[in-house]
């Protein structure tokens, strides 16, 4: 039995209470900061590009070797949406901070994408690290149900365990993406996913659920552009 799709996207919290420098996934928070471009230790140091340094700091103990791996995968996310080359042999230091605790010591998809768009919106509150697009983070899931299977966009805690499958979706949003879309849209394209999934998930039912976490990420996109604006014209009184 080919299990049913829901037809609405369930969008929480994260498009309605967007800050700048942090992000609120229903319950999962996280908050990021910028230095840079600053000075470079002389191993670090690149002669034709910025050196992009993300580390991530968990709500509690020490960043064990999760974080660390989580910290060079968010590094190859966002570098697409940052114009390393403008300040050679500089540094550039993403910090990002979860302020939710979790039920492990795993990040779930939720947190994921929480640090992944708290490090966006970091990066354009920060002002002088030039940018060539922005990266918005869905996370996804596949909630069991009586006698079916329906996809969520950014899943509750309570809800992780009845989870058949999960992810996160990031997508690049840039003028300098070719786009096929007639205009309709802004320029973008999906950069990173790590849905994980039962051997019964077919092709098919990823498609389908690429294209509700597209939808998410585009409606996220518009938030944040909103918020930008706000934060501009001095209208923005968060």
């Amino acid at each position: 039995m080919v299990p049913r799709v829901s037809a609405s996207v369930r969008l929480v919290a994260l498009i309605s209470c967007i800050q700048l420098d942090s992000s609120i996934s229903g319950n999962t928070k996280a908050i990021a900061s910028v230095s840079g471009p600053i000075e470079v230790r002389l191993a670090a140091e690149q002669p034709s590009r910025s050196t992009l340094e993300v580390l991530i700091r968990p709500l509690s103990n020490v960043p064990g070797t999760e974080s660390k791996l989580l910290s060079s995968t968010i590094r190859s996310i966002l570098a697409p949406s940052i114009i390393l080359s403008q300040n050679p042999r500089t540094l550039i230091q993403l910090v990002i901070q979860s302020l939710s605790p979790t039920r492990s010591h795993r990040f779930h998809p939720s947190l994921v994408a929480s640090l992944i768009n708290a490090s966006t919106l970091a990066l354009l509150n920060c002002g002088s690290v030039p940018m060539n697009g922005v990266v918005c983070a869905v996370a996804m899931g596949r909630l069991r149900q009586k006698d079916s299977s329906v996809f969520i966009v950014d899943p509750r805690d309570d809800e992780l365990p009845l989870l058949e499958s999960s992810g996160t979706f990031a997508f690049l949003f840039s003028e300098s993406i070719n786009s096929s879309d007639g205009g309709r849209f802004p320029h973008h394209e999906l950069v990173w996913c790590d849905w994980q999934s039962t051997p019964s998930f077919k092709i098919n039912n990823l498609n389908q659920v690429g294209e509700l976490a597209r939808a998410a990420a585009l409606q996220v996109w518009q938030q944040i552009k909103v918020s930008v604006e706000q934060i501009l014209t001095g209208t923005n009184h968060i």
